[in-house]
């Protein structure tokens, strides 16, 4: 291809010569000249372009994403600006893995092209691919017509420099396809390639060796988007009404009282110890924590608490009282509900955080009992974040939920020994009668 007819350089050729000494490097090289050097780069763009499987996806750029979405709550924008902002920051340094999570219509998928499009705009090669397709396209290798062997496709793939897989877990899971995914991203973890991934599945439902790699928090980050399909913008997304969070408002961690000067020192002293378990867990939830101890000892307001401080951080959190609960899930047997049983059971059940307050004061029919294990007994296997309170003595609670409760592993309990707040600063009675018996001595 010719240069332009009227450049000094190259008069119209194309390709220059430098002008160095004989035993230079380059002495006698034909180089692009500088006039076709806006074609060169226009036609690298479209190749990559073409071989990133991006033509038809120009348009998912982060400048077109909405980061306070379609009609959400507020904490549900804050959610999805974090992810947004985790994705941006990706694309700008692509290291390690990013997993992204959501269901259909969150836009995960617009996400983990703009980051595409961010590479291809740098000049730097990247492979966009659905995973079902990218199947289909390493079967049709094996086709005796196929102008590409197996052998080379897989290489191509397996070794991208950037490689964007969408919808892991929509693929039809035979053993051929697991095997050959489990081949691809074990590569990759091992050689810590720059990989996205979508999914709309949890970690816990994938095959074990992918949920391995896909778990691995030195590599791997892990943006969840809980915003709704964006295509139904006529829908109220404000948060669920089984959630009661916003009637504990005003309770927070920081304005808990710690009952100075009416509790005696060992009762003062224990709770001071259970707001700062309480602020630990709020920071960094991990696993679970059990508040024990009679009513109205402030165990719900450590538990609002820790979940108003969540909600501010764009983390949105379920509270929920179990009374409630359950009759919100006999509710949904009702033909007339608007919400399936399945639906609101998922909800609770696979909560990024929960609080469950008031555990044991439940009706104790076998139907309730089984419910509230099989909820509690998904979140302990899938580690997933929960606070639970109760006024009840973890010997007098279900059997097989308190086996879950007394795994030091996986659940912290913490007894709260203050008597039920009497307000006014008026001394507790086990206070009077402390400070009594010290008079008398």
């Amino acid at each position: 291809m010719l240069g332009r007819p009227d450049c000094p350089h190259c008069q119209g050729l194309g390709y220059v010569r430098l002008d160095v000494p004989i035993d230079h490097p380059d002495f006698g090289k034909l180089f692009p000249c500088t006039c076709r050097t806006r074609e060169i780069q226009a036609q690298r763009s479209e190749t990559l372009k073409l071989s990133s499987n991006l033509a038809t996806l120009e348009r998912f750029t982060f400048k077109t994403f909405r980061p306070e979405g379609h009609g959400l709550s507020p904490e549900l924008q804050l959610n999805l600006r974090r992810a947004y902002e985790t994705a941006l920051a990706y694309a700008q340094h692509p290291q390690g893995w990013l997993l992204l999570r959501g269901g259909y219509g969150c836009g995960k998928t617009h996400l983990a092209a703009a980051i595409a499009n961010v590479a291809l705009d740098r000049g730097a090669p990247v492979i966009f691919v659905t995973v079902p397709d990218l199947l289909d396209y390493l079967r049709a290798a094996y086709a005796p017509t196929s102008p590409t062997s197996y052998d080379r496709r897989f290489e191509e793939v397996r070794t991208a420099p950037l490689l964007i897989l969408d919808d892991l877990g929509t693929e039809h899971a035979t053993l051929w396809a697991l095997e050959k995914l489990f081949q691809l991203l074990n590569y990759r973890y091992m050689a810590n390639l720059p990989t996205v991934i979508t999914t709309n599945r949890d970690l816990e439902d994938m095959e074990p060796r992918l949920r391995s790699r896909l778990g691995d928090p030195e590599l791997v980050q892990i943006a969840t988007i809980l915003a709704p399909d964006f295509r139904q913008a006529g829908v109220d997304h404000t948060e669920s009404n089984l959630n009661t969070l916003s009637l504990y408002s005003d309770m927070t961690l920081d304005d808990f009282d710690l009952r100075r000067g009416e509790l005696d020192s060992a009762e003062a002293d224990n709770l001071e110890r259970a707001l700062e378990q309480a602020r630990a867990f709020a920071a960094n939830p991990v696993g679970w924590l059990t508040f024990t101890g009679t009513y109205g000892c402030g165990k719900t307001h450590l538990a609002a608490g820790i979940a108003n401080a969540r909600a501010r951080e764009g983390h949105p959190a379920l509270f929920v009282v179990v009374p409630d609960l359950l009759d919100h899930l006999r509710a949904a047997f009702n033909p007339q509900s608007p919400v399936t049983y399945d639906k609101r059971f998922e909800e609770v059940r696979r909560a990024p955080f929960l609080v469950l307050d008031d555990l044991g004061t439940e009706s104790a029919t076998s139907w309730a009992q089984e419910k509230l294990f099989q909820l509690l007994n998904y979140r302990y296997v899938a580690k997933l974040p929960t606070v639970l309170t109760t006024a009840r003595l973890l010997e007098d609670l279900d059997p097989k939920i308190r086996t879950r409760l007394l795994d030091v592993s996986r659940c912290t309990v913490f007894s709260i020994l203050a008597p039920a707040y009497r307000g006014g600063g008026e001394p507790s009675r086990r206070a009077k009668s402390t400070r009594s018996r010290q008079k008398s001595k």
